[in-house]
């Protein structure tokens, strides 16, 4: 299209919507219609600035471009979930919205500067054609692969269900390059990762996104589970979710809470368009003790399941404190292939709090959304006069915070050597046989570190280079020095029996990362729920009635 012919008819849409503007003024009430009024007046003024740029800058703007700068301009200043969305973000939308999306059954992720497959789907393209959880994605549709455009990758891969994909990989043990065609497919979202029994009748269900069929997928693992032995208990872990669609959060929910439950309410700008959500079916599991498990990444619909859980007293929180999201987004279509999302209301636990955090509208002098301190915090009641706190998120009723990782694991992680080592494993064929993880394993382990060369920095080693420093500037005495290097020397030999002191730590994640690949997902969460501190104490609690029910009863 022609710049004039773009401008023109860009300006000729405005003055239909500045006509258009003129009859909603009659028909609305004035305040609104003096609203419209002063936005339309923007436009005609935006359009105004955005005419002349575009045609008389000295460099020739391109004009979509610019375009789009007005509106990322425009929406900086809001929250940041108010966002648009262009051809190549609105996948993800579809995704969340179908539950469904077309592609070749593979999870990416970037590992220690490299991109790489990190799970794959059974029985699609990318299992069945050969592909492996570790491979090196190098091309994709002859375009070479680097870290800064994860996101574009997944694009790529993802496309219409019968079309072709073309993918070039390293892999561990091969010396060249390997080329697959893939055929796309549709690929059904998946929001359980994990139904089973974490002990003898205590269910456990790892939710992980709340998309289309999230309820359906809940009842059916439910029912699954029912059908397999007695429930007498009930883990829901939201851990790290974050979130998705508002009804299908109400639909979660309406497996526990008695039909007609308040679960959540939404209010916009004005008092009129509040909206509330009940529960609309009997409860599969109506009198089972309950606990969710959340922490700081569980947000949004996470938040509004756990808010009505705990808010309905029909189970406990565990975990720690989860994100602070109490914004409700409404997605409009502007074209054919642009939406906006947009922040329309915020939302409501059914005792009647909101446990938004951050306050965009309402910012520090660096341009920070400002955070109500906790003695503003109003106060609110549970339906048995349990006292529950707005904003900052949902707080637990039993706070179980992880330990921290000692710097060898969390080095381990962010290098991720579990992940290497498995590879390596895997190009030795030594996981085609059942694997077990031994004291043994974790020694060969420790070996591989070696011959990798693998470093990492123990917290002594900062802190004795620190005060070496500060002794320097300070002109100590030599002796003084001296004791540092003694210190030092001491701490590389302790170093080296690291992977000693953290033997336990190594096995356990060996064990999970190993099992993972050899096993699938199932054995790889079956393992850790062993080893997982959060699910432990849980299970102490559900299996205590007394202590359950006292936590519940209020005052």
């Amino acid at each position: 299209m022609r710049l004039h012919e773009f401008t023109r008819r860009t300006v000729v849409q405005w003055s239909i919507s500045i006509a258009a503007a003129a009859v909603l003024f009659l028909a609305l009430g004035a305040e609104d219609g003096e609203l419209l009024f002063r936005i339309n007046r923007s436009i005609d003024l935006f359009g105004k600035v955005y005419r002349e740029i575009a045609v008389q800058h000295v460099d020739g703007l391109d004009p979509e471009r610019l375009m789009r700068s007005g509106i990322d301009g425009m929406l900086k200043g809001l929250d940041p979930y108010t966002v648009f969305i262009d051809e190549e973000g609105s996948d993800e939308i579809d995704l969340v919205t179908t539950g469904r999306y077309g592609g070749i059954g593979v999870s990416i992720g970037v590992r220690d500067g490299a991109v790489v497959i990190v799970n794959l789907l059974e029985g699609f393209t990318a299992s069945k054609q050969g592909l492996r959880i570790g491979d090196r994605i190098v091309e994709v549709e002859g375009s070479p692969v680097s870290t800064a455009s994860v996101d574009q990758i997944r694009r790529l891969v993802r496309g219409s269900p019968g079309t072709e994909v073309r993918m070039k990989i390293e892999r561990e043990g091969e010396s060249a390059p390997l080329d697959f065609v893939l055929v796309r497919e549709e690929i059904p979202v998946r929001n359980i990762s994990y139904a089973g029994y974490a002990a003898p009748g205590v269910a456990y269900v790892r939710l992980e996104r709340f998309s289309r069929t999230a309820g359906d997928d809940l009842r059916s693992s439910l029912k699954d589970l029912k059908s397999t032995g007695e429930i007498k208990g009930v883990i829901l872990d939201l851990r790290d979710n974050p979130g998705g669609l508002l009804d299908i959060a109400v639909d979660v929910v309406a497996k526990f809470v008695p039909e007609s439950s308040l679960v959540v309410s939404t209010r916009g700008r004005k008092s009129e368009t509040e909206r509330k959500y009940f529960s609309t079916e009997q409860p599969m599991l109506p009198d089972i003790p309950l606990a969710v498990l959340v922490n700081e990444n569980s947000a949004s619909a996470s938040e509004i399941v756990a808010g009505a859980i705990q808010d309905l007293d029909r189970g406990v929180i565990v975990g720690t404190r989860t994100f602070g999201k109490g914004l409700v987004q409404t997605i409009s279509r502007l074209t054919e292939t642009a939406s906006l999302k947009i922040t329309t209301a915020r939302y409501y636990t059914p005792s009647g709090r909101c446990i938004q955090e951050l306050d965009y509208a309402h910012r520090t002098r660096d341009g920070e959304a400002s955070v109500v301190p906790d003695s503003l915090r109003r106060l609110f009641q549970t339906r048995n006069h349990r006292p529950v706190l707005e904003a900052g998120g949902i707080h637990p009723d039993t706070l179980v915070p992880l330990p921290e990782a000692g710097p060898l694991i969390a080095a381990l992680v962010r290098k991720a050597m579990f992940f290497k080592y498995a590879n390596y494993l895997a190009s030795q064929g030594r996981l085609d046989v059942p694997f077990a993880v031994t004291n043994k394993t974790v020694d060969e382990f420790d070996q591989y570190l070696s011959l990798t060369r693998f470093q990492y920095e123990e917290d002594t080693e900062s802190a004795l280079k620190e005060l070496r420093k500060i002794a320097t500037d300070g002109r100590y005495e030599k002796s003084f020095l001296d004791e540092i290097t003694s210190l030092e020397r001491m701490t590389q030999q302790e170093k080296k029996r690291s992977v000693a002191r953290y033997r336990a730590e190594i096995r356990t994640a060996l064990e999970q990362e190993i099992l993972g690949r050899s096993s699938g997902d199932k054995a790889r969460i079956e393992a850790s729920l062993k080893e997982d501190p959060q699910v432990l104490v849980t299970l102490g609690l559900l299996k205590n009635k007394a202590e359950y029910s006292r936590r519940l009863r209020g005052r």
